[in-house]
């Protein structure tokens, strides 16, 4: 058993790997290009929802108020009249990266600490680079790709948007496997 207060180290430079890593994949790549196409007639679309004032949050339209009138004719009727759409939408305020490039750097560490966590538990202080890397990337694919797949199961993300995200997450993972195999406790 190896104690997290030894994995300090490969924690943080494992998030700092996998901060560069999707900074590069996201800044300097096309792949993601595609994920999130430009809506038929946005600006009439944006013209037309700006005097309801939606306040920040996560919606699902038509929404149901309950069983009884999910089970409705009238509800039925809605949903095949569309559009079905699930939405989120964000503050009005300038576009800032900011925040959320510190809240990816968090969560990278997070998913750092579950990993340092898991092998920690497995693995003696001295363990050999495969074994460390094998449970320190598995925990690491969990934390970075899994619950993406919810998205396209329930409210049917694209499934090459949640399959691109994946392989990013498995990136990540290796990333991150690589960085604790290398400075795993000796």
């Amino acid at each position: 058993m190896t104690g997290l207060t030894m994995l300090w180290l490969p924690i943080l430079v494992a998030a700092v790997l996998v901060f560069v890593a999707s900074s590069v994949i996201h800044m300097a790549s096309p792949w993601h290009k595609s994920d999130y196409p430009k809506m038929p007639r946005e600006n009439e679309v944006l013209d037309a929802l700006r005097p309801f004032s939606i306040p920040p949050g996560d919606y699902f339209v038509p929404r149901p108020s309950g069983r009884e009138e999910m089970r409705s004719p009238e509800f039925a009727d809605r949903v095949a009249k569309g559009p079905v759409v699930v939405m989120t939408v964000f503050p009005q305020a300038q576009m800032s990266m900011g925040r959320n490039l510190v809240m990816w750097f968090a969560y990278s560490v997070v998913v750092g600490v579950f990993a340092a966590y898991v092998a920690g538990r497995a693995l003696p202080p001295g363990a050999q680079y495969v074994q460390v890397f094998q449970f320190a990337g598995v925990t690491a694919f969990i934390g970075y790709s899994l619950a993406l797949w919810q998205m396209s199961i329930w409210y049917r993300r694209a499934w090459t948007t949640t399959i691109k995200a994946t392989v990013d997450g498995l990136i990540y993972a290796l990333v991150t496997a690589g960085a604790f195999g290398w400075l795993w406790p000796r």
